[in-house]
């Protein structure tokens, strides 16, 4: 017989357990919680305790789930799911309280959608409070280490615990100053041009949206930029070009001509992306719903 009751296993524990099972370490789940590393230790020997089970042995530097451990991974996930549903019928008010929000997002997206969010939000008499950090090529870490909840990218993060919905789409154009060039006519055209790149903080660049395309052939850039807004007072006034999605005209590169690719290339998804633990948080579907109308306007 156990020696202790099953009533111990509450949403926190469980959640515990599946961050254990996702990450394959104590310490990984301990900073991705937000928590100790002996504050984990002690819920996983509670569970062991309750379950009499190890559900987890060291193999190397990581720990490896036993046949307990794994065959418990979906009726713990049930569980969660089911402690919040408890929240999903309560009546949510926007008035009611203040909603603080991090996003992680990239010019485009903060620039055309969160300013009408936000203004319409404040003209309701909404309490809304808004922080962005720049997004690069996200990590899903961001949002399981609660850095953000929420992101807004063409680029979204894969996880079993990542959820993501598709926003809009926009084929990619040539941006450039039509007093000083044509845009390229052709693919060999368009790979010996002048370009204005942007590249993130952690090494990548934006071009990482250009499916299909055998990059290697394009010319290096002239001008690399750390984000989107820096690009018109570089093309503006010379012969470089840029390739960004059509939306940046009601955006950073509205002061820019531009025009369609000589060659062919998927338009670009731009996705919201979030955690499981707020997907069903009254708050963040509240947000969510806001940015999907604005999304459908543009």
């Amino acid at each position: 017989m156990n020696k202790t009751d099953f009533t111990d296993l509450d949403g926190k524990v469980l959640r515990v357990f599946l961050t254990i099972l996702e990450e394959s370490s104590v310490s990984k789940a301990a900073d991705r919680l937000g928590v100790t590393q002996s504050a984990i230790s002690h819920t996983l020997n509670k569970l062991r305790q309750v379950l009499g089970d190890p559900l987890f042995v060291r193999s190397g530097q990581g720990l490896t789930p036993t046949e307990r451990a794994l065959t418990l991974k979906e009726p713990v996930q049930q569980v969660l799911d089911g402690l919040r549903a408890l929240t999903e019928e309560r009546p949510f008010d926007p008035l009611s309280e203040e909603i603080d929000i991090q996003i992680a997002t990239n010019d485009l997206p903060r620039e055309l959608i969160f300013p009408a969010l936000l203004r319409a939000a404040r003209a309701e008499g909404v309490r809304l409070r808004l922080e962005f950090i720049p997004s690069g090529v996200p990590d899903p870490d961001l949002l399981r280490n609660d850095r953000c909840q929420l992101m807004v990218t063409p680029l979204p993060p894969d996880g079993p615990d990542i959820f993501q919905k598709r926003l809009l789409t926009s084929p990619l154009m040539i941006f450039y100053d039509a007093s000083r060039r044509q845009p390229p006519d052709s693919w060999q055209a368009y790979c010996q041009a002048d370009h204005v790149e942007v590249r993130f903080a952690d090494g990548r660049n934006a071009r990482a949206v250009m499916q299909g395309v055998d990059q290697s052939q394009i010319k290096p850039p002239t001008v690399t930029l750390p984000h989107f807004n820096a690009i018109p007072p570089f093309v503006t006034g010379s012969d470089l070009i840029s390739t960004d999605t059509a939306l940046m005209k009601q955006g950073p590169l509205a002061a820019l001509d531009c025009a369609k690719l000589p060659f062919p290339c998927p338009p670009v998804a731009i996705y919201m992306v979030w955690h499981q633990r707020t997907a069903n948080a009254p708050a963040h579907r509240w947000l969510r719903k806001r940015i999907e109308a604005i999304a459908a306007t543009l």
